[in-house]
């Protein structure tokens, strides 16, 4: 597989408790998505060697919507594209650091999230953070 794939998918969805006991609150990535340029798509959060672009991050009412392209350009891109082919690699989660939380009895209520990068998983932290292939894109020079 050698071409630019088009993918998306919730990264990351409000008030659904992730396997560590985090719940992520509506409005926790407005701040961030305003102060940030782009936000890095990586494979298994390495940051070492970034796999694509995301073109659009919106937080909606479900939670926050990413879009972007997949390249093939490095190693791990080409892993990635060749896992998400054979429906071995599904997964989404994100890197951040928190700005506002609250302690719950189990975990935090994440109210405001300094994204750092969105990544490509295998097993995503909050299960329900999925993507999926949209179609080959158009490949840029």
């Amino acid at each position: 597989m050698t071409e630019t794939l088009q993918i998306e998918g919730y990264a990351s969805l409000f008030d659904v408790q992730d396997l560590g006991g985090d719940i992520v609150r509506p409005g926790a990535f407005a701040a961030s998505l305003l102060r940030k340029g782009n936000v890095p798509m990586l494979f298994q959060h390495e940051a070492g060697e970034p796999v694509g672009v995301w073109d659009e991050m919106i937080e909606d009412r479900r939670g926050l919507f990413v879009r972007g392209r997949l390249y093939p350009d490095g190693p791990r891109g080409r892993i990635a594209q060749r896992l998400l082919a054979r429906g071995a690699l599904d997964g989404l989660s994100i890197g951040f650091r928190t700005i506002k939380a609250a302690d719950m009895p189990r975990g935090r209520a994440l109210h405001d999230i300094d994204l750092w990068e969105v990544s490509l998983v295998t097993f995503p932290m909050l299960p329900q953070a999925r993507l999926r292939v949209i179609s080959p894109a158009a490949r840029a020079a």
